[in-house]
């Protein structure tokens, strides 16, 4: 997941005045400005860090999907940090959240749309490398545990990239909704949320719905939905779409890949694969 610090504009559906449409030059904080963000404690860092694996341990009982997942995320969140640092909205920060995840903060919005939607893609394109150490932890031993691994790496970024608020897919298609119309976005982002909590609630994961729904109901009750800087345009809107999709079939491609000698066969890994996303499995 992604943050910034800086303070958003109104979402377009308030009717306000839409922002200055020229992208603006990214300059590093002046006098009299808030100093930058010097990041999460090192201690707290750690702390934070042992609990929420601590916690997958417990939830999931094997230390080898806790490893994954902790490893997985920090890849995942340092994607975000390459992607903000090189468009001009760094130095960016790492933040671990016990029992929930992690978030990387900018220090200031991307000048454009696009740049948001670059940023948001990085994190689960780049997390998907997470998984390499553990196919080759399993070509080495001939070990099956270290595919659980590779599956967990791959789900935490396929579930990243849900339309839902706060999660990477509502800042990469949020805009290209918002360009066909302000309202499409927003009964998108609220009906793939509800479903996603419903989700999470029937399968028993009860801190990941309970995370999105606070955050469901804090952007609409905010309502600064568009981050500031220049719209989308047409072309930029259809690139979205097309890194969009590309990313998921990655995700979903690394999933199966993790799948596919255990489950022994293309159908039934796509079968065991389907099963995690079922209400109520």
């Amino acid at each position: 997941m992604t943050d910034t610090d800086q303070t958003r504009r109104p979402g377009p559906w308030e009717n306000l005045p839409p922002a200055a449409p020229a992208e603006r030059e990214i300059a590093r904080p002046q006098a009299g400005e808030p100093p930058l963000d010097k990041g999460q404690h090192p201690v707290w860092a750690v702390v934070s860090t042992l609990l929420l694996g601590g916690f997958i341990w417990w939830a999931s009982g094997s230390w080898v999907i806790a490893v994954a997942a902790i490893w997985g995320l920090l890849v995942h969140e340092y994607g975000h940090v390459l992607a903000m640092n090189a468009l001009g909205m760094g130095p960016a920060k790492i933040y671990v959240i016990p029992f929930l995840g992690g978030v990387a903060k900018s220090q200031r919005l991307p000048v454009s749309e696009w740049h948001g939607v670059l940023v948001s893609l990085a994190g689960p394109a780049f997390g998907l490398l997470a998984a390499i150490p553990f196919f080759g932890l399993y070509i080495a031993t001939g070990q099956g545990m270290w595919l659980s691994g590779v599956f967990i790496i791959a789900i935490i970024n396929l579930v990243n990239l849900a339309p839902a608020p706060p999660l990477d897919g509502s800042k990469a298609l949020g805009p290209v909704l918002a360009l066909i119309h302000p309202m499409v976005e927003k009964a998108a982002m609220v009906a793939v949320g509800v479903l996603v909590i419903v989700w999470g609630v029937t399968n028993g994961s009860y801190i990941f719905a309970a995370f999105l729904g606070l955050a469901l109901v804090g952007h609409l009750r905010r309502g600064a939905w568009r981050p500031d800087g220049r719209p989308l345009t047409w072309l930029e809107a259809g690139r979205s779409v097309g890194l969009f999709l590309a990313v998921a079939a990655a995700c979903a491609g690394v999933a199966l890949s993790g799948l596919m000698p255990v489950a022994g066969s293309l159908p039934d890994a796509l079968a065991l694969g389907a099963s995690y996303f079922e209400f109520g499995r």
